[in-house]
């Protein structure tokens, strides 16, 4: 049996094709789960409409993506679990080929495959295979081409059961926090070059909207698990770089007599500006203090 988890929140556009895409599977032992945030868009109606092909869904608050992620694990009895996000699609029959792989690798706990992001006009913006092997020392160089693209895992039970449930108090890089546990729990990686699914690039997406953050979150996991600071400098030194263009520019930019002369004008018509932590995404701890 295969358990998959969708966690969505307001992701309404793009979760009917994620559904479909597993649905379409044709896989005949599933169990497929829907963890909704509490959404306030279309989302509630798009997960009634395929409410009989689901062991269980639920729309309420939560605390993010991890914390979705391990509520839908607590409902799946599968022997491989993985989970697929509300903007990511399977490939036409890839339920079949990961549980093929896992069957004839008994001794593998992780079945990985290549995927791909392509933007609205469908162009193939980015496309990974994983490394012939994978282990401890090739996930420590996650940031420098060591990566794998999660929707594009599975993983037995047990790897889960040693190394589970995912880090709550991670927002991005929890999936390669919980490949790094599973690496050091043993568990065995095995890997095709099979193209296994497409995720759609947009301005919505976590990876898109904070780059940066997710920059910070890879290298603390990288270190945290003890891999070197030869594998995270080099990323964390080209993202100061980079927003360190913005500060001497910001200043010309506001300091410039053409800009102090329309700034009054251009206030009449433009919205003041959000506090910082307005801007922040709902599972920021920081929004949730008071200033």
């Amino acid at each position: 049996m295969v358990s998959i988890v969708t966690p969505s929140y307001n992701q309404g556009k793009y979760l009917e094709r994620t559904i479909q895409s597993v649905l379409e599977q044709n896989y005949p032992n599933l169990e497929y789960i829907i963890i909704d945030g509490g959404s306030t868009d279309e989302s509630v109606e798009t997960i009634k409409k395929y409410e009989r092909f689901l062991k269980y869904w639920v729309s309420e608050p939560d605390r993010g993506q991890s914390h979705a992620i391990n509520k839908g694990f607590k409902h799946a009895t599968g022997d491989l679990l993985t989970w697929l996000n509300s903007d990511d699609i399977y490939m036409p029959g890839v339920l079949h080929k990961l549980a093929e792989l896992a069957a004839d690798n008994p001794q593998a706990s992780v079945f990985v495959g290549a995927g791909r992001i392509v933007n609205a006009d469908g162009q193939v913006s980015y496309y990974k295979e994983p490394n012939t092997e994978i282990d401890i020392e090739t996930l420590y160089q996650w940031m420098s081409g060591g990566n794998f693209m999660q929707p594009s895992a599975l993983f037995r039970r047990e790897a889960w059961e040693k190394a589970g449930p995912v880090d709550e108090t991670l927002h991005i890089a929890f999936d390669l926090d919980l490949w790094l546990r599973m690496a050091k729990q043993g568990c065995r990686y095995i890997s095709t070059p099979e193209l296994l699914s497409t995720a759609l690039g947009h301005n919505e997406a976590k990876t898109q909207l904070f780059a940066h953050w997710m920059t910070i979150d890879l290298a603390i996991v990288i270190m945290r698990h003890g891999g070197k600071d030869a594998a995270v400098r080099p990323h964390l030194e080209d993202m100061a770089r980079r927003l360190s263009m913005y500060e001497p520019n910001f200043a010309k930019i506001i300091n410039h007599p053409l800009y102090k002369l329309l700034m009054p004008v251009l206030k009449l018509f433009i919205k003041p500006a959000v506090r910082w932590r307005d801007t922040l995404p709902q599972w920021s701890a920081a929004k949730s203090k008071k200033t």
